[in-house]
């Protein structure tokens, strides 16, 4: 017979499945698996994987125990869903596949959007010669970021990254098949997560990563593995791009443009210049934040042209009728219009008798 203690601890949530939650506490005793209140359920409280928790009702002997509080987060993703995260690890690699500056300025700004600090490593140097690395090194420099060179398969450069991950909660981005989960294995031997191979056609990783899940480094800190995706979604406002670019921000400290609504593109008295490599990347990314803002208010113009009819079968969408087009008169509306054409007509052969 189990022995349930009545005493509660504060932990981290390292794992989310299905209605299970893994707990670490903060005190160092034995991971838990949990479940969560009713009562969070019903005032639609979810947890997240880096939350920090309230955990009673702990049966030591069979590590079980029930999540009753979520504490305040200091931050929060959507995608991956991780809370209390400190910085982005954005994995890259320089070969196998080829990296492309159009792909990496995606991820780059996708990943400033988040508001975390930004670290970027670049996996596989080994299969570049050592000035094709420093190019490479010299050419994001000027884009703004301090990359890590890396060689999973070699073990280089792992000091370095391990320096920068301690103490914090990171998560671990970027597209298949460029060594993120090779990189876990390798920083947390027990985390054994599955590689996949790169495809020889189509030169991209196979997706091996289902959920997220917080893994203790031995340095200390937590990292955190997120499922892996080819393209991050597109979300961004035309006015807050400029804000995702080191190169802009870099000249925007040091002048500000005439226009606060200034969208960079050569403006009268705009601040920024032309002269800086991914200027024509800056412009295409515009043009997909404004197409992204059009079809937003596209969208919001036609639900407010829609009305939400409750039926047997469900929620059902119609259009909305023009109110004053297609009201009915009323009675004593159309008394007065009855009174005015009389009166009018009065007049009217008042003037022709004269």
């Amino acid at each position: 017979m189990t022995q349930t203690e009545i005493i509660s601890v504060e932990g981290t949530v390292t794992a989310v499945q299905a209605n299970f939650y893994h707990v670490q506490p903060n005190n160092g005793s034995a991971d838990l698996l949990c479940t969560r209140r009713t009562r969070l359920k019903k005032i639609g409280q979810q947890v997240m994987v880096g939350d920090q928790v309230v955990v009673e009702e702990i049966d030591r002997q069979d590590k079980r125990g029930a999540i009753a509080a979520v504490l305040p987060r200091k931050t929060e993703l959507d995608r991956p869903p991780v809370a209390n995260a400190n910085q982005l690890l954005l994995v890259f690699a320089l070969a196998e596949p080829a990296l492309d500056p159009w792909q990496l300025s995606r991820f780059l700004v996708k990943a400033e959007s988040t508001g975390l600090s930004l670290l970027l490593a670049l996996n596989k140097q080994d299969l570049l010669e050592s000035h094709e690395c420093h190019a490479w090194h010299k050419r994001l420099s000027e884009w703004g970021y301090d990359a890590v060179l890396l060689s999973i398969e070699q073990r280089i450069g792992l000091e370095k990254l391990q320096q920068k991950l301690a103490g914090k909660i990171s998560i671990v981005a970027g597209p298949s098949g460029v060594g993120k989960s090779s990189l876990i294995n390798c920083l947390i031997p027990e985390a054994t997560l599955r590689v996949g191979q790169v495809s020889g056609k189509l030169q991209r990783g196979r997706h091996t990563t289902r959920h997220v899940e917080l893994f203790e480094l031995p340095c200390g800190g937590l990292l955190a593995d997120s499922p892996g995706f080819n393209q991050p979604d597109w979300q961004i406002l035309p006015q807050a791009l400029g804000n995702y670019f080191p190169e802009i921000r870099q000249q925007l400290a040091q002048e500000n443009c005439q226009f606060k609504d200034c969208l960079h593109l050569q403006e009268p008295n705009c601040a920024v210049s032309d002269d800086w490599e991914r200027y024509e990347i800056y412009q295409k990314f515009l043009d997909e934040a404004i197409a992204y803002k059009e079809n937003q208010q596209q969208q919001r113009d036609e639900e407010t042209q829609q009305k939400v009819k409750m039926t047997a079968g469900g929620k059902q969408h119609e259009p909305k009728l023009a109110t004053k087009k297609y009201r009915r008169t009323s009675r004593r509306e159309r008394h007065q219009n009855l009174k005015d054409l009389y009166e009018k007509q009065s007049i009217d052969d008042l003037f022709l008798d004269e």
